[in-house]
């Protein structure tokens, strides 16, 4: 077993049981022309997190974690897509428009793929989603399952909406999470932080939270 200096206790993990699960490191979220932008959020918020989370799979692969990637996106009817979803708001462009990086949140085109830096690689794991958690409709469980994991290490995006999501999710299911926090970002940095504070409240009710410094090395 190995341990990180963790909020609100120190995490403990066995690398062969653990997964890193990085959340939405998308085009569309995080680069200009893409959904986030076409919500009116200021995407240069998120740029810090791709290092970060670049800096955090490396080091998971140094330790022989599972490493899983998630893709928030839709199929090319829409069929998987609530009109509820599809029209709240008032974006500039709605899931499934012609943007500057294909179809807005279509599986499959240029803007839904990952950003370079953060691309898998053969062995990873790569599950599309429709919603926000990444155990809604998807294979996420059973591919946890088949390798034995009982411990998820996070980072990606947002930190209050896909990444809280899928962290509540597995905590339900039972299992130990912890968010690395310069891995992590929002387009409000408040919500960032009180998201955090909500995660390591009461003694860790969802899981942990530490810093990429944190990280053990052997």
């Amino acid at each position: 077993m190995l341990t990180i200096a963790a909020l609100p206790t120190p995490f403990e993990f066995e690398p062969r049981r653990t997964a890193l699960v990085m959340i939405d490191m998308q085009r569309d979220f995080i680069e200009p022309g893409g959904f986030g932008a076409a919500l009116g959020n200021d995407v240069s918020l998120l740029a810090p997190v791709v290092p970060a989370a670049a800096a955090l799979i490396a080091w998971a692969r140094r330790l022989g974690l599972t490493i899983v990637h998630t893709k928030e996106c839709h199929r090319p009817d829409l069929s998987d897509c609530p009109p509820a979803k599809r029209l709240r708001g008032q974006p500039s462009l709605r899931i499934g428009d012609a943007g500057a990086m294909g179809r807005i949140l279509i599986d499959g085109e240029p803007g839904t793929d990952f950003v370079p830096a953060l691309a898998p690689q053969a062995g990873d794991v790569v599950i599309a989603k429709p919603g926000k958690g990444a155990f809604y409709a998807t294979g996420l469980a059973e591919a946890l399952q088949s390798r034995q994991i009982t411990r998820l290490i996070f980072g990606g995006v947002t930190t209050e909406v896909c990444v809280q999501t899928t962290m509540r999710e597995a905590n339900d299911r039972g299992y130990e999470c912890l968010l690395v926090e310069e891995a992590t970002g929002s387009y409000f940095p408040e919500f960032k932080q009180q998201t955090l504070a909500m995660i390591r409240a009461q003694g860790g009710i969802v899981g942990w939270t530490a810093s990429l410094a944190a990280l053990p090395h052997d």
